[in-house]
């Protein structure tokens, strides 16, 4: 297995393929990666490095960008992976119709979709595009069509955008007749928007307070509640010590670099093109060792009080 020092076990693996985008959005953090060189990681360094991290145990891949779609050989890259429990994309959904039967069929699982407003205007206010909004409602249902599901929509939660629209969304999700998770996003301040940053308390709240029930995921201690038939999580990634306590993914970036945490850039290790399985795996642990929960000072304390 990999573990850190922290005691947390590595049993994910995050890959950002391309830095390339079709969109504009203005809370994008780039998988925390905005300050790497425009450059491609090939498919058979991915392959390698998904195989090496599966001999330690990793289980699950989730497939990222800027918009893994851009890429042409994405459906290459699935098919060549080691076999996994869970294969994952996210994406804004805007070339998924064209091309969900064929990821499905190269192995992909399931996918997640961004979709920060539910009307065109916001929409394009958001993303920059005033045409994408229709061929994102094409890719969830050929999405569903194509067996990727379930589908989480992940819907980032913006103040004076969508905050006042969560019961919208809910009546929105429910048409596709339980295919569909709705995903709650605590907006990360990457981009100096913190104006668009909502009381996350207040969602909380209003979602306690029209749940028929309420489970807790143990991963992150995420919440999930059932309203009208709809499930609803609730990511809450800021100042949380119990998001980081019980953080289980390495991340690897568009450019080859392993990334022990998506807030840090300081301390990646470099996978080279001609790098081997085993050499990579020498390099998963070196990365591994690097690895520290971001909020560990208020993770030390929540512990000290227990």
């Amino acid at each position: 297995m990999l573990c850190d020092n922290y005691g947390r076990v590595i049993t994910s693996l995050r890959i950002s393929i391309t830095k390339r985008c079709n969109l504009n959005c203005i809370y994008c953090h780039q998988e925390g990666d905005d300050f790497e060189p425009l450059r491609e990681i090939s498919p058979g360094t991915i392959s390698r490095t998904v195989t090496a991290a599966a001999g330690f145990g990793v289980k699950k891949v989730k497939f990222s960008g800027g918009e893994p779609l851009m890429r042409s050989d994405f459906e290459d890259i699935i098919a060549m992976l080691p076999p996994l429990k869970d294969i994952s994309a996210t994406t804004n959904g805007v070339l998924l119709a064209r091309r969900a039967t064929s990821l499905a069929s190269s192995g992909l699982d399931r996918v997640n979709i961004s979709l920060p407003a539910l009307d065109k205007e916001n929409y394009a206010k958001l993303t920059g595009s005033s045409l994408a909004f229709p061929r994102v409602l094409e890719g969830i249902s050929a999405a569903i069509d194509a067996g990727l599901t379930p589908i989480k929509l992940n819907m980032v939660l913006l103040k004076g955008i969508n905050d006042e629209r969560i019961e919208d969304a809910i009546h929105f999700v429910s048409g596709y007749e339980g295919n569909v998770i709705l995903q709650l996003i605590e907006l990360m301040n990457f981009k100096n928007i913190a104006g668009y940053m909502v009381d996350i308390d207040r969602i909380e709240k209003l979602l306690e307070s029209k749940a028929s029930c309420i489970k807790e995921r143990q991963l992150h201690r995420r919440k999930k509640y059932f309203i009208d038939g709809v499930e609803v999580e609730l990511v809450r990634p800021i100042d949380n010590s119990g998001f980081c306590a019980n953080c289980n993914r390495l991340r690897l970036t568009s450019s080859g670099k392993l990334k022990p945490c998506l807030m840090r850039n300081d301390n990646l290790v470099e996978i080279g093109e001609n790098a081997t399985v085993w050499e990579i795996g020498e390099m998963l642990k070196r990365t591994v060792e690097k690895r520290e929960p971001y909020y560990k000072d208020k993770l030390k304390q929540t512990i000290c009080r227990a």
